[in-house]
């Protein structure tokens, strides 16, 4: 099989194409054809050697993917050959084959294309799971986004709106404004143009009430002091490749949350609401995914580079047909 291989720590640049064995199917454990592959941060971040967990390479990287069941594992229960299917992992989906435990793996909802269902994944439970269960996101809160063109933050927009939240999406470009607005963002700040604090002052005098995070950088304390009395901050992540200092006095004098997310965190009833939530929203077409960019497998270090640099707009896609 073809696949996509990180031979050494280092920038997107490393990565090249190989052929490589196909992987075995162990016990409990489903092999997919993969269709289409979606690139995220933390690829990126395996790939440098710089996320929180490191693999040792050379590794097959690639996080997300949508695909067809073409093997089955001893033991392996709940699917059958030919089920077209979604699945996250650590690494593998850069590839045209990926083994993976059973339980990873979820159906493809009828009429739901294979570049939707692998783009949705990542970005929008992680937006959707993070706005339930940590910041209680209530119809009628003022919600700003942080990275609102990225793949979770125009994830957290559509997902903002969709539960009643009037939206403040912030980003560093008019095109990553523009399909923030597209989703029905409610205020379009970019952040390259203007103080990001004295915008947020002015678009929202009363304060925010919840902050989505997957940025950090020189982003997140004017964000954080733009909430009001009793606000949630949530943080996601670090696109920004800097982890920010927060001065805690501004927590404590408007009694502010900060707020870490990790799915493991979110208790399993939420979780199993949450999930068919999401998937109503995605069924129903009152959410999809924004689609920026697609590349063959040939293009993997350009794709990742998009992600790398920032200049994705909503999720980028590896189409390995």
């Amino acid at each position: 099989m073809r696949a996509a291989v990180c031979p050494e720590y280092g920038p997107p640049d490393v990565v090249c194409i190989e052929e490589r064995p196909v992987p075995v199917t162990g016990p409990g454990q489903v092999g997919v054809r993969v269709d289409v592959a979606a690139v995220n941060y933390p690829d990126v971040l395996l790939i440098a050697g710089r996320y929180q967990v490191r693999v040792p390479p050379p590794f097959v990287p690639g996080s997300e993917f949508a695909g067809v069941v073409c093997e089955i594992g001893p033991y392996a229960q709940g699917f059958a050959i030919g089920d077209r299917v979604t699945g996250t992992g650590m690494t593998g989906a850069f590839a045209e084959r990926v083994v993976v435990d059973a339980p990873v793996l979820t159906p493809v909802p009828e009429g739901v294309d294979s570049r939707t269902a692998a783009a949705f994944g990542v970005a929008h439970r992680t937006a959707h799971h993070a706005l339930r269960s940590v910041a209680r996101l209530a119809a009628g809160d003022e919600l700003v986004v942080l990275g609102a063109g990225g793949g979770v933050g125009l994830a957290a927009v559509q997902l903002g709106v969709a539960l009643g939240a009037r939206v403040t999406a912030v980003a560093s470009s008019p095109e990553k404004l523009a399909a923030a607005d597209l989703y029905g963002a409610h205020r379009l700040i970019n952040h390259r143009e203007s103080d990001l604090r004295t915008s947020l002052r002015e678009a929202l005098p009363d304060g925010a009430d919840v902050v989505i995070d997957p940025v950090g950088g020189g982003l997140s304390e004017p964000a954080l002091r733009s909430l009001g009395r009793g606000g949630r901050f949530i943080t996601v992540g670090y696109a920004s490749g800097v982890i920010p200092r927060i001065p805690l006095n501004l927590v404590l004098v408007k009694g502010i949350h900060v707020l870490g997310f990790q799915f493991q965190d979110v208790p399993a009833d939420e979780f199993a609401r949450n999930e068919a939530e999401l998937r109503e929203l995605l069924v129903s077409g009152r959410v999809h995914p924004h689609v920026g960019s697609v590349y063959p497998l040939d293009q993997t270090v350009a794709a990742l580079r998009d992600v790398a640099q920032g200049r994705a707009v909503g999720k980028v896609l590896l189409d390995m047909s």
